[in-house]
């Protein structure tokens, strides 16, 4: 199994999406649990049956293999269902919801919403390459957490901002997500949100909470304790690292299935920022140990696609004495090592691209600005929460 990356990194796989139709689709849902999922199924039934072909086809090509059987052995391997109904009930009950409001067989809709887990199941070391940064508010100015969402090649032409209306117990949520799936990030009316880095190189669990559903967890959440707690004490199914912006403060944490680390750059201007390798958590798979962040300096790797983007990013963000949107675009949208940009193209080479790029405002009134594809394509359009 933990040859099969090899595969993915000599195929060249068809594009899916176009670039000339790349559009925000933009959806509203409403209610809870299943419900929510129905509609969601209902309102996408086209695109989920079009992306869930896509990523059939793209797996058949990748791994010379059926996708229907690749599925069938994923969850021979996968016991995710008790950790999502202990964690996340109501979560459960929306994929089940999208399934049957799609008309699609269950596995291939929950499949999708485990999407660093079947990455995981490859042990693809080499198909993350998300930036994430964090700003606090501090002098009078707002809090930023922002990413680039960069995820593989055909689900371009698939970009969804989703709106989760508020209800009792849950504040209104915009959604960065496709067809299907429940989360990719995100942030609540509250001005709690969260980016996410896939951290491949870490210890997982196949019966730990998953990504998806951490993200939806957390989005849910209006109090700082309770966030802090959960991400903290949660079993963790996937490497991964989650900056959590929580009312203008942010947050780094590294997790994976037996430990979360905090990283603290320890800057003066208090950002973080993270890309796909570890950086203080040592909980390191045993065949990916050069990776471990205990090793002597010397030893570390300094030249993978992961360490040459986090050193593009902190030279443009450690150092500034204050950070604005502006400034945040341009690290999104930099390029500044050429075979190795934050920014990447969708070249159709089956090294993924730039799904979307997401900014993330913590002020008084908290907003999102959202682009479909990579950020030097297209301009950010702002989209607010509703009133009250």
């Amino acid at each position: 199994m933990k040859n099969i990356f090899i595969l993915l990194l000599l195929l060249t796989f068809e594009g899916f999406g176009q670039q000339a139709n790349r559009d925000l689709q933009i959806i509203t849902l409403s209610g809870s649990g299943y419900d929510l999922g129905l509609q969601h199924g209902k309102q996408l039934k086209e695109e989920i049956g079009d992306i869930i072909s896509a990523w059939k086809k793209n797996t058949s090509n990748a791994l010379k293999k059926d996708a229907d059987l690749v599925v069938a052995e994923f969850f021979e391997y996968a016991n995710f269902d008790e950790a999502i109904k202990k964690w996340t009930p109501d979560l459960y009950e929306e994929v089940k919801g999208i399934a049957d409001g799609s008309e699609q067989n269950f596995n291939d809709v929950f499949v999708l919403n485990l999407l660093d887990e079947f990455w995981v199941y490859l042990d693809n070391l080499y198909n993350h390459h998300c930036s994430s940064l964090g700003v606090p508010a501090r002098n009078g100015n707002p809090g930023y957490i922002s990413q680039n969402m960069d995820l593989e090649n055909y689900t371009d032409g698939f970009q969804v901002l989703m709106r989760l209306k508020r209800i009792e117990n849950r504040p209104e949520q915009l959604i960065l997500t496709h067809p299907g799936l429940i989360a990719l990030n995100g942030m609540n009316e509250d001005g709690i949100g969260v980016c996410v880095n896939t951290l491949m190189e870490l210890n997982a669990s196949a019966s730990g909470l998953p990504v998806a559903f951490v993200v939806r967890r957390i989005i849910n959440t209006t109090d700082k304790e309770d966030l802090l707690s959960f991400i903290q004490t949660v079993n963790h199914a996937s490497g991964q690292n989650y900056i959590l912006g929580i009312k203008g403060e942010v947050y780094d944490f590294e997790a994976s299935a037996n430990k979360v680390v905090r990283y603290n750059p320890l800057n003066e201007n208090g950002t973080v920022y993270h890309t796909n390798h570890p950086i203080v958590n040592d909980d390191v798979k045993s065949w990916h140990n050069q990776f471990n962040p205990n090793l002597k300096e010397k030893e570390k790797p300094k030249k993978t696609n992961s360490h040459l983007r986090f050193n593009a990013v902190e030279t443009r963000m450690a150092n500034s004495e204050e950070i604005n949107d502006q400034q945040i675009m341009d690290a999104l949208r930099s390029k500044d090592d050429k075979n190795n940009p934050v920014c990447r193209t969708n070249n159709n080479n089956g090294y993924g691209f730039t799904f979307a790029s997401t900014i993330m405002t913590m002020s008084e009134k908290p907003y999102i600005q959202i682009l479909a594809g990579p950020p030097d394509e297209s301009d950010y359009i702002r989209v607010d929460f509703s009133s009250k």
